[in-house]
């Protein structure tokens, strides 16, 4: 039997997983943990770039992370789940991919332009921000990953693992695999306002812990089509967030298709599709919310499932930093 490619993806605790999660990458995940060896980063390293004031929450919402990982279906025993301050050979390695990597090729990764511009003043920034970029390549290539699901807007991080791993091996020797990223069918899930992706900052996000009545709330509040005014305004369906969350949540297509061609034709309302929708997103969350139960009557075992897989990442990572090393010819262990 092959030996399975190996894939690196994860997530900042930051706190809960919403909708955007989902739809963006949980559940390529669920697909992605049977076909490949999974190494699912918990990345509190990453977590300090923006929000190093908030340490205070860390534990919380690393429990919070790994509650909604496995009440969506990832299994530890499938895939490792890791924390990235449990294996330091990845700062061993952004220091060293630091020495082969020029400030402006940092500087022209587009999310991070977004996050310096968010600060409101694009110097007063930390050198931790400013890297992460390649703490995120050190990510990837400390576990020599083949493939590395993303969004099309983290595209540029991959390419610049990509790169990385190029002038490395250019430099040193074939060492370092170069790996390949796996597109998202949806990168970004609009949020409940209409206006740009869900996110937490934003407050305009459905979570995957939210319970019952909070989705309907939240749907009822959702932006539509601005220009209509009354049930009896032709509407229009394109890029209208209900639909978009109707055509992933809703598997009636034929009331789909009805709702659609209504709603162009102006002969229903907006309470009538948004009931439906959250019906719907109830029923989608209904099976999480209760294997979220369960995981919580065993949350004390959440840190034993992370403290075992980091054990397991960094035994893999102390190997691969020794090669890395050896080909860079700074290994001295005679000393």
């Amino acid at each position: 039997m092959s030996k399975k490619d190996i894939l690196v993806t994860g997530d900042r605790p930051t706190g809960s997983l919403h909708l955007g999660h989902y739809v963006g990458t949980l559940e390529n995940r669920l697909k992605l943990q049977n076909d490949y060896e999974c190494f699912f980063l918990i990345a509190d390293l990453h977590m300090l770039t923006t929000h190093n004031e908030r340490v205070s929450e860390l534990r919380e919402n690393i429990e919070s992370l790994v509650i909604d990982w496995l009440s969506i279906g990832l299994d530890p025993n499938k895939s490792c789940f890791y924390l990235q301050s449990l294996v330091p050979e990845i700062n061993e390695l952004t220091l060293l991919l630091s020495m082969i990597c020029s400030v402006p090729r940092v500087q022209r990764i587009p999310t991070l332009k977004e996050k310096t511009a968010q600060m409101g003043d694009n110097e007063n920034y930390s050198v931790g921000l400013l890297s992460y970029p390649i703490l995120m390549s050190a990510d990837i290539l400390i576990f020599n990953a083949n493939k590395v699901p993303v969004g099309e807007d983290q595209l540029s991080h991959v390419e610049l693992a990509r790169e990385l791993s190029r002038r490395f091996n250019s430099l040193y020797g074939e060492t370092i695999v170069e790996p390949e990223p796996l597109v998202s069918e949806f990168s970004r899930l609009v949020g409940i306002d209409g206006k740009s992706k869900m996110s937490k900052s934003l407050n305009n996000c459905i979570y995957l812990s939210d319970n019952e009545d909070h989705v309907i709330k939240k749907v009822m509040k959702m932006f539509t089509d601005p220009n209509r005014t009354s049930p009896d305004v032709p509407g229009k369906i394109e890029g209208n967030p209900v639909f978009i969350y109707h055509d992933i949540f809703n598997k009636d297509t034929d009331e789909l298709n009805d709702f659609k061609d209504r709603y162009r034709k102006g002969k229903i309302g907006d309470v009538e599709v948004k009931k439906s929708l959250a019906k719907n997103i109830n029923s989608f969350l209904e099976p999480i919310r209760e294997k979220r139960a369960q995981i919580f009557k065993n949350r004390g075992e959440l840190f034993d499932i992370i403290i075992e897989g980091s054990k397991r990442a960094r035994k893999i990572a102390k190997e691969n930093i020794e090669k890395i090393k050896d080909s860079m010819k700074i290994t001295f262990k005679e000393i």
